[in-house]
This record gives C-alpha cells, structure tokens and sequence, in this order.
C-alpha cells in the first residue's frame, strides 16, 4: 500500500491538469467536448479494465435517458448502470406524482392523505404497465447509446422490491436484457425469502441479481443469497465496505466470480468517521483495487458513484470526469 500512498497526490494532481484542460476545450456542459471529438466515441476501458459510471452520481442534474447520454460522453464513459426512471420514462412510464421537497437537513416532510392516495394510485399504474409494456423502446434506447459509443451493463429499476410483483420482477430482467446488460441491480434484502425469489426469477430469464449494500456489508453478507441461485451476485461497494470497517481487497479476491459489478467511491475508513471525500483523499484503496482487477483480468466493471460534496464552480459531470482520469491514470493508461 505504500507505493500507492506516495503516488496518488503525484497523479492526482496530472489528473487535475489533465481535467482543467478538457474543461477549457469544452465551450459548456452541454457541448461536446473538443477531445472527444477528436476521438469519435467515449472510451473509458483502460488496459483491460471496465470503468463505467452509475447514473445517480448525475442526480443533481436533469436526468432524462438523452442528457444521461450526453453526460457519458462528456466524462469519457463508455459503460453505465443505468437507474430506473430515465430507462422507464424513455419507454413510455406513467409520470410520477410531484414529491413534497426535502427539508436542509435531507428529511422529506410527511405525506398528505391526498398526496398518499396520489402515490398509490401510480404505484398501482406503474405495477400494470411494467407487466404490458413491450421491449421495443427499451431496444431502441440500448441502439441509441450502443450507436454513440456507451454499453448499458445493468439496469435499476424500483421494481425489485418486496411490494413488487413478480410480474414487475420479471419485467426487471426482460428489460434489462432488451438493454443490453447482464444484471439488474437492487439493495440487499434483509429477508432471505426476497433472494430466493428474485434469484429464481433473474434465472428464468438467465441475468444476474446484483445486489448491493451500504453499511450492512461484511465479508459474508451475500453467502445465503449465493447459495440460493447460481444468478445471484454482488453489486458490490468497496467505498462503503471501507466505512464499514473492512478491507475491501480481500473481499474481491476471494469473491470475485461472484461479483459482477463494483461501486468505486472513495471513502475514510470507519476510524476516521467514514466520509465520502474526492478520489484519492480517503482511505479506499481504489489504486490498489483497480490495479488487482488489471492484474488478475478480472471483468466486471468499476462503477463510478459520485457521492462526495461537489465543489463550487463544478458540477457532477465534471467531477465524474475527473474520477475517470484518476481511474485511467491508476491503470496507466
């Protein structure tokens, strides 16, 4: 670990200029950047290794599936985990209900009944038209990123839940599939029933249950629910395992069949208070990481999820950018 401790503010700080420069080439967040131009498509696969990025590290930005698009290609990201509502409203989902904002502190106020009844009543539409609706749009989006350079790799949709229905599940996977990707992503449940059925589901249609955690990971987290269905799998989160209190490299070497997609954030360690800091300012040993997935060729991609404060003057595709030209200085590439 010591000569990643000695290198990374060297490469941080290349990565910072090299970043800077894109930014001057680059005439606003929504034109494309003069580098990529050049280039022709993103390409974020660095010596061998998948860097993609989820689409919640833009959810301080307009976020339709045509502007997610446009942020991969202004970041260099050529893979992504795709979130449910821009997959869901490209293809045709009823609209959700306005939510009540969040107070300061994060806590959305109470709903009213009226708001209440609102809610199910979309939740009751939205469950009737995952189960009918067809694949085509879902098709035609995977054709509109695939033609500009991006593969989807997972899908994460609401509708893997407890409250769900089957139908909704196998929808899950069906659209997942018509996306191009071989998982769909969703929290690890607590009950044991919920990964037997989700694992029996995401078999019939051969794609993977990613499951991920927060805080709740340890080293055995997933073992019931591996042993449960050959397709179910680790949406693993090294940043989290860190603020957990774990090591998050043991955890990939011994686990690594299993996993078939990996959250990158870089946060302290459970001892310095477990923040989310910029690349390279906390104790997640991404380098190190990255480098053991170069090393051993492992496939699943590291999944960029932007989660640190961003800084003034900044916004989320700029940040994201810079963690892609941290991860491709770490491979060297």
């Amino acid at each position: 670990m010591k000569n990643q401790e000695i290198s990374r503010r060297q490469f941080l700080g290349a990565s910072s200029l090299a970043v800077a420069g894109m930014a001057l080439m680059s005439e606003s967040t929504f034109g494309m950047p003069a580098y990529i131009k050049n280039l022709g498509k993103p390409n974020s696969l660095f010596n061998g290794v998948q860097i993609g990025v989820i689409s919640y590290s833009w959810r301080s930005m307009p976020s339709s599936a045509e502007q997610v698009l446009q942020y991969c290609i202004e970041s260099n990201i050529s893979a992504i985990e795709l979130m449910g509502p821009a997959g869901e409203s490209f293809a045709g989902a009823p609209t959700a209900p306005p939510r009540p904002a969040g107070t300061p502190g994060g806590r959305r106020p109470e709903l009213t009944p009226e708001q209440k009844a609102e809610q199910e009543e979309y939740t009751k539409k939205l469950a009737e038209w995952r189960a009918k609706v067809p694949m085509a749009k879902f098709v035609q989006l995977r054709k509109l990123y695939n033609d500009a350079g991006v593969n989807i790799y997972a899908f994460k949709p609401s509708a893997l839940n407890a409250n769900n229905t089957d139908a909704e599940v196998d929808y899950a996977f069906r659209a997942a599939k018509a996306l191009g990707a071989n998982q769909a992503t969703v929290e690890l449940p607590t009950d044991v029933a919920q990964t037997k059925r989700l694992g029996e589901i995401a078999g019939k249609n051969k794609i993977y249950v990613g499951y991920h955690g927060h805080l709740q990971q340890t080293f055995t987290a997933w073992d019931v629910a591996l042993g449960q269905s050959k397709y179910n799998a680790l949406n693993f989160d090294m940043g989290h395992y860190v603020a957990a209190g774990f090591d998050p490299l043991e955890l990939i070497k011994a686990k690594h069949e299993h996993i078939v997609s990996m959250h990158t954030k870089d946060r302290k360690s459970k001892a310095n208070g477990g923040q989310n800091m910029p690349w390279g300012e906390g104790d997640t040993p991404i380098i190190a990481a990255l480098e053991l997935m170069r090393k051993n060729k492992y496939k699943f991609p590291a999944t960029i999820e932007l989660e640190y404060d961003i800084p003034a003057g900044s916004d989320a595709v700029k940040e994201t950018a810079k963690c892609v030209e941290y991860a491709r200085k770490a491979l060297m590439a």
